[in-house]
């Protein structure tokens, strides 16, 4: 099959020949054929497959046909993706294929001039190409013409969840004309995707290259049982392990955030936190700093990791157990991404089993269970010095909380990640033999 059995305009398939492209991929095949035909689509394929061509090339064809009788220019065309670098990708391919046309685009991410991006919108190009937090903000500004739109994209969609845009999608859709175009392009298929699109799509046809699943298959997925009181220095102990490279970990609230990170910091760990009431600037500067492995671990809730978007994630720890089984599969996303290993630890402890049953159902799979070799899981809560809680204890500085990193380097062997039965062992501290802990006032609890 060649593009030009395709049902394309013969500007675009003279600028696709020119570019050397002789077959179109198996996404395209599928496709564009739809898409030509005014279907809604939905198409599932991974990265690389050539679904950048399968939406921009039918949507640019039906422009220059029309522009031919239209001599009043308005944004047909509306493609929303994850990323700036995404974006800009899309424009690109958008240029070359587009060459022998005269339709013009503009890009609406963030990190570029805010008022030269209203300028351009108020020149009504024919395609818009933006990113949800800008876009959104431009459209509550009134700044953006969608009246007489025709096509909506939804590029890489399931990645979009992931950075936790799907409220913004949701409130950019709202207002746009019912009587339009809508494509979908994800790599998986989420239960939040699957209900946007009967939201917000008309009976749409579904185009699938490749297997489906619900996470992705690069990232390798462990459960680390341990009560609430040892997570922390079961965290330290993982770290230990120098493959841990840029670690991504969620905790609940804002205020462990903050406790998190200065226990990891005390400990010897280069980590920041993140959350929701930071400055602008204090976040893009953390963020810039883990993006550029200057911080090792950034502690952050699900609300401040949303936008975040670094592809060298190696691993993703759920120090709190998600909330929901699509908290699990939008956090663990942030890693395994450009197609390498991705690694997502989960700690649990027995009162989240009934949740980890249900998530492992929606997964579809069982998460494989390990336990840190040489780490005392037995220790009793209310917490102890935490010396006791490893087998072999080391002196520490009576002033200084923290963790000689030669020291604890030996404390763990080798073979960390040794497999064990689901099992917690832990022993409960009575209310006679637990000690009482003085607060700041000096006196005992």
């Amino acid at each position: 099959m060649s593009f030009e059995q395709l049902g394309l305009a013969e500007r675009i398939t003279k600028a696709i020949n020119e570019l050397g492209y002789a077959k179109p991929m198996p996404i395209q095949q599928r496709a564009i054929p739809k898409i030509v035909k005014n279907h809604d689509l939905i198409g599932i394929a991974q990265t690389g497959t050539g679904k950048t061509a399968a939406f921009t090339l039918p949507i640019l064809s039906k422009l220059c046909q029309a522009t031919s009788s239209d001599n009043q220019r308005h944004t047909k065309a509306l493609i929303i993706a994850p990323t700036r670098e995404l974006v800009h990708q899309i424009h690109e391919n958008i240029r070359k294929y587009a060459k022998f046309t005269n339709l013009r685009t503009v890009v609406v991410t963030g990190g570029a001039s805010e008022q030269h991006q209203i300028e351009k919108l108020q020149s009504n190009a024919d395609i818009v190409i933006a990113t949800p937090g800008r876009l959104l903000a431009l459209q509550k500004g009134n700044h953006c013409q969608f009246g007489k739109l025709e096509f909506l994209v939804l590029d890489e969609a399931d990645r979009m969840l992931d950075m936790g845009f799907l409220p913004d999608i949701i409130e950019i859709i709202r207002p746009l004309p019912n009587r339009r175009q809508t494509l979908l392009f994800s790599a998986t298929l989420p239960k939040p995707l699957e209900k946007l699109a009967a939201d917000f799509m008309e009976k749409p046809e579904i185009v699938e290259v490749g297997k489906r699943s619900n996470t992705a298959s690069t990232i390798e997925q462990f459960l680390y049982p341990a009560e609430q009181h040892l997570k922390t220095d079961l965290l330290i102990g993982l770290l230990d392990d120098h493959n841990f490279f840029s670690v991504l970990v969620f905790v609940r609230t804002r205020d462990q955030v903050a406790g998190l990170a200065k226990d990891l910091q005390r400990a010897g760990i280069d980590s920041a936190a993140m959350h929701g009431e930071m400055s602008q600037n204090h976040r893009s500067r953390t963020i810039r700093d883990f993006r550029e492995n200057k911080i090792r671990v950034l502690v952050a809730t699900d609300i401040a990791a949303r936008g975040l978007d670094i592809d060298s994630i190696t691993h993703v720890v759920n120090f709190d157990f998600p909330e929901s089984n699509e908290d699990y599969i939008h956090r663990i996303g942030r890693t395994g991404r450009a197609g390498a290993t991705g690694h997502a630890i989960t700690f649990n402890t027995a009162a989240d089993q009934n949740r980890l049953a249900k998530l492992e159902k929606h997964i579809g799979r069982t998460i494989a269970v390990r336990q840190l070799a040489g780490f005392n899981y037995n220790v009793p809560a209310p917490e102890e010095d935490k010396s006791s809680r490893f087998e072999k204890p080391q002196k520490v500085k009576p002033k200084r909380h923290s963790v000689n990193r030669s020291e604890s380097s030996k404390r763990f062997q080798s073979g960390l990640d040794a497999k064990q039965n689901r099992t917690f062992g832990k022993k409960k501290a009575s209310k006679k033999t637990a000690k009482r802990r003085p607060n700041k006032n000096g006196k005992k609890r």
